[in-house]
């Protein structure tokens, strides 16, 4: 939990679509039970004051622990209709965590370059400030919506709500979530994806799983990202690897590079292997 790290309201959403597609197509495209079940507006899971979290005087602490129970919970409820929508319009949804630094943008480029030729591929980005990544994705020719946390360390449920709506999913999509770059808020927040999966650079040091388990123990992949650059690292892959089944025996993991293309067929196979879709479209009307 992120109580006492600073995380409060002020996100924005930007809307970034591929040249020559007009962002008026893509605002509020359909109507969901999203706005009808869970309003949207309702205040960010850490709203909460600060003087909340003060471990004496008088059961604020508990106070503290009731109120981010609730805001959980909502977040949650916001999730299960996000999975709700996402299913009916046969949509793969995956929530792309991991620390600052670990490739994990460069990493989805080269994924959506390889994909956006085979099913329809969008992107949510998150991060604090500017919308840098949110352009390399679109320079790829795919609609990515970026939403800017201000102060947040992570995205929530209503944030990623508010972003699928601004965004034309055709049945059959591949939707990526990428996270704000945070190893320890993103894993307690449901968004309403099929899987999280955590992008872990070998840079990092192996050790990274045991440091930020709650992460590693809620993904259902491991993407061990840059290993070209192993031969010039004092690094073992092995022990980075085994520190992460340790922490989550069910985990799956792929060795990938971005810049080497390493993993990356791997990788898109998994992503086919988790696509539900049989069928292109559901029938008229449903």
């Amino acid at each position: 939990m992120c109580g006492t790290c600073g995380c409060g309201d002020g996100a924005r959403i930007d809307v970034l679509l591929p040249e020559g597609q007009p962002a008026g197509d893509h605002v509020h495209p359909h109507s969901h039970s999203h706005d009808d079940a869970h309003p949207h507006d309702h205040a960010h899971p850490h709203s909460h004051s600060l003087e909340d979290a003060h471990p004496h005087d008088g059961g604020r602490s508990r106070r503290r622990i009731a109120v981010e129970t609730d805001l959980l919970a909502r977040n949650d409820e916001v999730a299960a209709a996000n999975r709700v929508h996402l299913a009916h319009h046969g949509t793969l949804a995956l929530n792309l965590v991991s620390s600052p630094g670990s490739g994990k943008t460069s990493l989805l480029v080269k994924t959506i370059e390889l994909l956006r030729d085979q099913c329809p591929v969008a992107v949510i980005e998150g991060d604090q400030e500017t919308t840098n990544d949110a352009e390399r994705i679109r320079a790829t020719g795919i609609p990515a919506v970026q939403i800017t946390t201000g102060r947040g360390c992570h995205l929530d449920a209503p944030m990623v709500a508010r972003a699928i709506d601004s965004l034309e999913l055709p049945y059959g999509s591949i939707l990526f979530i990428e996270n704000v770059g945070n190893l320890v808020c993103p894993s307690a927040f449901d968004l309403g994806e099929a899987h999280k999966v955590v992008v872990f650079s070998v840079t990092e040091g192996e050790d990274k799983p045991l440091k930020y388990p709650d992460m590693f123990r809620a993904a259902d992949l491991l993407l061990l990202n840059k290993i070209d650059l192993v031969p010039h690292l004092d690094v073992d892959v092995e022990l980075a690897e085994s520190y992460a089944r340790q922490v989550n025996p069910r985990i799956q993991i792929i060795r990938a590079s971005a810049r080497t293309g390493e993993g990356l067929a791997d990788w898109v196979d998994w992503i086919h292997r988790h696509t539900t879709v049989t069928n292109p479209s559901p029938a008229e009307g449903d």
